[in-house]
């Protein structure tokens, strides 16, 4: 039994044991005090609207892997992926404000910048550092470079002959005049039928298709010849990301860590993707991987990291589609086109900052 005299002892002496139990539990815990998970904050709930069906395009990959492999959740965003039925049409969720993000070429990012009323699309991210479209003839065909366009029969899709297309000619000294132009649709069967003698592609998509049908075919593309070529972009509002710049950079980190998860790992990558494709095939797919990868990156990306971007190429893009008339007037870019303090708030000497 404690003596009469000790219990007042112990009871003064009780709150200063408590103290220092606790200060020892910290020092042992690094000094930092736990967070009841009630206290977390719920996850952002956004979604991704990729500007085509489901297949394996650079951005379109960037989101499934950040979704499949956790980057999204580590970011606290709930991502709720989903595709376009008709192209065009996520321009109009976004600016419904049904979608928070999407993909756009970067021409067509400048193009849209004129509609009436103003949807207020802007670049965060510049993937494709070259454009997306090309050329192809048969390999067999006797047309060895754009020279040998002159007399031809060529296709286009659309309402007109692309900017590319001109600027080709332009380079080489062909008059278009010089050239039968002809509305074609999306099946590369007019080619090899002899319909057209230079059939309009996607890079990463049509030519595979062609050599699997058992034809070799050469692609000409405009940044070959000195154009100043941009392919996909990963897009928001202007408004929503006035509003919410946190979530868009964690989207955009998210996503990005996606692509070099690709990059680094492109057999799984693959595997992901026929999760949301299954319908495709698989080298195919591998091959639009493969295609895009090597476009995302050059010199800029080497040093900055995938997705970088400047003025100097959205001016120069602009320039070149006020030129050959990919749009009827000139535009004050920066206000409705791209915005890059993101992407350079994502990296740090070249690096993703991760988490």
């Amino acid at each position: 039994m404690l003596r009469s005299y000790a219990r007042p002892l112990l009871a003064a002496l009780l709150p200063l044991l408590l103290a220092a139990l606790l200060v020892a539990c910290k020092s042992e815990s690094g000094g930092q005090k736990s967070t009841p998970a009630a206290s977390a904050a719920p996850p952002a709930k956004v979604t991704f609207m990729a500007g085509f069906k489901p297949q394996a395009n650079l951005p379109f990959v960037g989101a499934y892997v950040a979704k499949e492999k956790g980057f999204f959740t580590e970011q606290n965003l709930d991502v709720d992926i989903q595709h376009v039925n008709t192209p065009g049409d996520n321009f109009k969720f976004l600016g419904l404000g049904q979608v928070q993000f999407s993909t756009a070429d970067a021409a067509t990012v400048i193009e849209r910048a004129g509609d009436e009323p103003p949807l207020g699309i802007v670049a965060i991210a510049l993937v494709g550092q070259r454009g997306q479209q090309g050329f192809a003839v048969l390999a067999d065909s006797g047309i060895e470079t754009p020279v040998d366009w002159a007399g031809k029969r060529a296709g286009y899709k659309g309402t007109q002959p692309t900017p590319d297309f001109l600027a080709i000619l332009n380079t080489v000294g062909v008059n278009p005049s010089e050239v039968e132009t002809v509305k074609v649709g999306f099946e590369p069967q007019i080619l090899t039928e002899g319909q057209v003698d230079i059939f309009p592609v996607f890079v990463s998509n049509e030519p595979d298709t062609l050599r699997k049908l058992g034809y070799d075919v050469t692609v000409f593309e405009a940044a070959e010849f000195g154009a100043p070529t941009l392919g996909l972009t990963y897009v928001t509002t202007r408004d929503y990301l006035s509003q919410n710049p946190d979530i868009v950079l964690r989207f955009l980190k998210a996503a990005l860590r996606g692509i070099e998860y690709a990059r680094d790992n492109p057999d799984e990558a693959i595997d992901i993707v026929m999760q949301h494709a299954p319908q495709e095939n698989r080298d195919h797919q591998r091959f639009m991987l493969d295609t895009e990868l090597g476009a995302a990156e050059n010199d800029l990306t080497d040093e900055n990291g995938i997705g970088w971007m400047t003025a100097e190429q959205w001016r120069e893009l602009h320039d070149y589609l006020v030129e050959f008339s990919g749009i009827p007037a000139p535009l004050d870019l920066v206000p409705v086109t791209y915005d890059d303090h993101l992407i350079r708030q994502a990296y740090k000497d070249g690096k993703l900052i991760w988490p």
